[in-house]
């Protein structure tokens, strides 16, 4: 007995030990299948007579307890704590940057003599505090998440991440550096809030179940399916990006191998120049989210993150449809053609029928679960089996 014990205590020390600081969400969910398989067959083995405090129902189906379920929240929280630390640092660059670079030095103006709904002195300014505030909060509430069990913090967290890949857009940045600053650092916010340690106490509703949906012969969720979607969603990013830098006015001109200068044309159009802000922005915006989900959750997201799920369509298929038709539409309302712009487009083509299958999935699940008595909401927002 005093084996076992001293043998189970090496191996929780190995669990929390150096070589799982990088643990991740994928990472734990494993941890947890694995955990539960060997109590399930310890149980059965050993016969104890205790057997439904060591977490079985009375059906033998595993069942993990509260104590146990905030256990694992606080091991898999000091294993990530880094991520916070991390949160905390890119916080403080946030808040310095305009301090260190000069948000009025080397302006531009947006290409085509576009007139924007901002002055330049004010683009500087809502950009200067944008970012103070931003880094102010980050630092904040990423001290916060370094203690665990505080979800709304890092939630804040992430959306100040989406806020900071959104500002420059929103606000016309004057300046290229305060465009690439702001989104790059946008994107390794929301990866640290919601990618690598997972949704925030995740783990304290999460329940095992089936990674292929009733009746499939395929998961729609599963990673070689996925791995398209955030390769596309990469290159959409980079293309979308490089478009958004001559609208911005980072760039002076776009090279185009089919149509030359009109590319110019279609970018400097009557049609685009009648959104408030850059459409190529938009499109950087949309795909850097898109690139981002792509990584959200286990190969059974379609039942445990249908909120997730649902957001992840809205990107994909409708303003994928929308982005498609416009591109379509250049020829005749501008007369002119845009390779970039046309590759834009047909990168969502793959991705939309890709991603209607997994919102299918999800749709059946949760009218299943309706059916069973079980509240929308609560499905829709939680985990569920």
């Amino acid at each position: 007995m005093e084996n076992k014990n001293h043998k189970h205590k090496e191996q929780e020390h190995q669990n929390g030990g150096m070589g799982m600081r990088g643990v991740t969400r994928p990472m734990a969910e494993k941890q947890l299948r694995q955990h539960n398989q060997k109590m399930h067959e310890d149980g059965h083995n050993d016969q104890h007579k205790e057997k439904h405090e060591n977490g079985h129902d009375k059906g033998g189906k595993m069942m993990i307890s509260p104590e146990m379920r905030e256990k694992m929240l606080h091991m898999h929280h000091m294993q990530t704590l880094w991520v916070y630390w991390m949160i905390i640092l890119l916080g403080a660059w946030v808040l310095l940057s305009p301090l260190t670079f000069d948000y009025s030095i080397g302006t531009v103006a947006p290409s085509g003599g576009r007139t924007v709904w901002l002055s330049l002195e004010q683009r500087i300014l809502f950009m200067k505090w944008s970012d103070i505030i931003s880094g102010a909060l980050l630092i904040f509430f990423g001290w916060r998440g370094l203690t665990p069990n505080r979800p709304v913090s890092i939630w804040i967290c992430c959306f100040i991440g989406i806020w900071l890949t959104m500002a420059p857009i929103l606000f016309w940045s004057p300046s290229a550096v305060a465009y690439l600053n702001d989104t790059m650092v946008g994107a390794f916010i929301i990866a640290l809030t919601i990618l690598i340690p997972g949704m925030p106490n995740m783990i304290m509703y999460m329940k095992m179940g089936p990674d292929t949906p009733p009746d499939w012969s395929y998961n729609p969720s599963s990673w070689p399916q996925r791995w398209i979607m955030i390769v596309l969603g990469f290159v959409g990013w980079v293309v979308s990006r490089y478009l958004a830098a001559f609208q911005l006015g980072y760039i002076d001109s776009v090279w185009d191998p089919f149509f030359g200068a009109q590319s110019e044309r279609v970018l400097n159009s009557a049609m685009s120049h009648s959104m408030p802000v850059s459409d190529a922005g938009l499109g950087a915006l949309a795909y850097t989210l898109e690139f981002l989900m792509g990584w959200m959750g286990a190969p059974s997201r379609w039942r445990t993150m249908p909120w997730m799920v649902a957001i992840f369509g809205i990107l994909v298929i409708p303003l994928g449809m929308v982005h498609i038709l416009l591109v379509i539409s250049q020829p005749v309302i501008v007369g002119a053609w845009c390779t970039f712009c046309l590759l834009a487009a047909l990168i969502m083509l793959p991705m939309i029928p890709l991603e209607v299958d997994e919102v299918i999935a999800m749709g059946q699940f949760m009218k299943m679960k309706v059916k069973q008595g079980e509240s929308f909401w609560r499905i829709f927002k939680k985990a569920a089996t």
